[in-house]
């Protein structure tokens, strides 16, 4: 927005040339997103601990964890507004895929908050059934597809890490495989939610890695020089993906352990939702499985689990997801964390070096 308001008057004013830069408006939009929610996170914690709005915890989880019992949550929102404000103060938004992303992070906030407003306003312990909670997943994912795939000079192709010769077109079945990639992505996150600055951490590493690839994704002679799809516009898909990382990095502050703060539903699923659609934009969406290593590692013991137990009456892990198997073993909380981190950051550079080995 400032850059559609004040850019047009660098002529006139020197200085506003800055605003082209596309480098400068996504650092800006990252520290933006962290200032919002730094500051404003103390009074929304109070306003959550007034209202009452506390989690609630698995009596069949680890016992340690029940003395978290009654800390606020839904914390999410406040991730939500840094990134949305921060996006719409420094992203070009005359690019139709800016309000793509937004569409991706409001609509799926929308349906978290729903969630977690029956849970902890309501009472309703289970909040939206999963059929329902589901539908509207796919319900938003699939106008997000839709959208794309209508819109001029947008191509079904698939590119494929590693390989620079073999992108083959899904065609219509592109629509599928991007609702797949949103859905599934947001339900890895939230997954993934389950200990103190679990989630939040690998979220900032795969958002800096997608602030990378959406950058060069959108530079003409950077697509060109590694032989990716150069997608005009979504270099402005980096200011959304470092107000991410802004946001996170400030909620982090309060919600690294021991926690004084939960995202809920209303920012884990938003947050996977966001990145999928990112991964989709930018035409990279089977990295998204090696950025976001850690979110997959996740759905897939809670599936292997529910496998397993319905088939054989047996389970592959001491409790589902992974994280709390590693807790039922004696690890402490800060290590299984930090260690799932480090698998992050390895994860994430593997991934940013197959933009140039293809």
């Amino acid at each position: 927005m400032l850059y559609n308001w004040l850019y047009p008057f660098h002529t006139e004013y020197s200085f506003l040339n800055v605003f082209r830069y596309l480098s400068f408006r996504i650092i800006y939009g990252a520290v933006t997103a962290f200032l919002i929610a730094f500051v404003l996170a103390p009074w929304v914690i109070k306003k959550l601990q007034e209202i009452k709005l506390g989690q609630q915890i698995r009596a069949d989880g680890p016992q340690r964890h029940l003395a978290k019992s009654g800390t606020p949550t839904m914390g999410g929102m406040l991730i939500l507004f840094a990134v949305v404000l921060s996006t719409l103060l420094w992203a070009d938004i005359a690019r139709p895929y800016v309000w793509l992303v937004l569409l991706a992070m409001l609509g799926f906030g929308a349906i978290g908050f729903i969630d977690d407003y029956l849970k902890f306003i309501k009472s309703q312990s289970k909040g939206l059934s999963a059929g329902q909670k589901f539908t509207a997943q796919v319900a938003v994912a699939l106008v997000i597809a839709l959208v794309l795939y209508f819109l001029p000079g947008y191509t079904t192709k698939l590119s494929i890490p590693f390989f620079k010769n073999f992108v083959p077109d899904l065609g219509w079945f592109y629509v599928a495989f991007a609702v797949m990639v949103i859905v599934g992505s947001s339900n890895a996150v939230n997954l993934t939610d389950g200990l103190d600055g679990l989630a939040i951490g690998p979220v900032m590493i795969a958002a800096m890695a997608y602030t990378i690839v959406a950058y060069v994704t959108g530079h003409r002679l950077m697509s060109d020089y590694l032989i990716i799809p150069h997608i005009e516009g979504a270099g402005e898909l980096a200011v959304f993906t470092a107000a991410i990382l802004g946001a996170s990095l400030g909620f982090l502050w309060f919600n690294t352990y021991p926690a004084t703060v939960f995202m809920g539903d209303v920012g884990s699923l938003p947050l996977g939702a966001a990145l999928g659609t990112v991964a989709v934009i930018s035409k990279h969406e089977l990295l998204l499985l090696m950025v976001g290593g850690v979110f997959v590692i996740e759905a897939v013991s809670v599936i292997f689990q529910v496998i397993s137990f319905k088939s054989r009456g047996k389970r592959i892990f001491l409790m589902a997801p992974i994280h709390h198997h590693f807790e039922m073993k004696g690890w402490e909380e800060p290590k299984v964390v930090v260690r799932l981190w480090i698998i992050a950051i390895l994860l994430a550079l593997l991934s940013l070096s197959t933009l140039k080995l293809r």
